[in-house]
């Protein structure tokens, strides 16, 4: 084993029981699904989401991903939306963690970010963003099948909500194992879960197809302690 490995182990096992089940689930969804599609791009297996309400230090739980691991921030108009990004985008870039800005390109060109995730509603961006950038990862939210099948430029769509979910997925229906592998059969790009995803749970999305998942309060709970 090299020193990079050797290293990269030692800090998933100090990470907690929680955290660990969530990280070795999301390695294994993105193995699986990388050698299904072994030209895909490199995505990183979880994706921890940021949110103004439920995640009011973002960076805590940023801080404690493993590499490899990415953050989504969304900042909804924040007075100190470049503030947390820079801060963010020093951590990530210490821990080896890719971070997106949620919509907002003109940010994440100005703090460095990797990348941008974009709501359902500006998917229509992506193939326009990709020209300037191509090196971004660009994922997007998908709810249901009419989104996801036109979701063409992303890097990937996040799917939601898998399971009951909190946040702005509290009203919708919960999409099930049997539907969500459906639409990641017929997706244009690679799937992440997102919604309700827990340690209890996360064993069950094994098979789905999907390529990691995405959470906001169980990841923040894992990985921010």
């Amino acid at each position: 084993m090299d020193a990079e490995a050797e290293a990269g182990l030692v800090a998933v096992m100090t990470l907690s029981e929680d955290a660990r089940t969530l990280w070795q689930t999301a390695e294994a969804l993105a193995l699986k699904a990388l050698a299904v599609s072994p030209s895909a791009r490199p995505l990183p297996p979880l994706l921890f989401f940021t949110d103004p309400a439920r995640s009011p230090d973002p960076l805590a739980t940023a801080a404690c991903l493993p590499t490899g691991a990415g953050v989504v921030y969304r900042h909804f108009g924040a007075d100190n939306a470049t503030e947390v990004a820079q801060a963010l985008r020093i951590a990530t870039r210490e821990t080896g963690v890719r971070l997106l800005i949620g919509r907002d390109a003109g940010l994440a060109e100005q703090v460095g970010a990797d990348g941008v995730h974009l709501p359902e509603r500006d998917l229509h961006r992506a193939r326009d963003l990709r020209r300037p950038h191509p090196g971004w990862l660009i994922t997007g939210a998908a709810h249901g099948e009419d989104a996801l099948l036109g979701a063409t430029g992303l890097d990937a769509a996040i799917v939601s909500p898998v399971f009951r979910a909190g946040g702005a997925s509290a009203s919708r229906p919960e999409l099930g194992l049997a539907r969500l592998a459906a639409m990641c059969r017929r997706a244009p790009c690679p799937v992440y879960g997102l919604g309700g995803i827990t340690p209890a749970n996360v064993d069950q999305l094994i098979g789905t197809g999907i390529c990691g998942i995405a959470g906001v309060d169980a990841f923040q709970a894992a990985f921010g302690t």
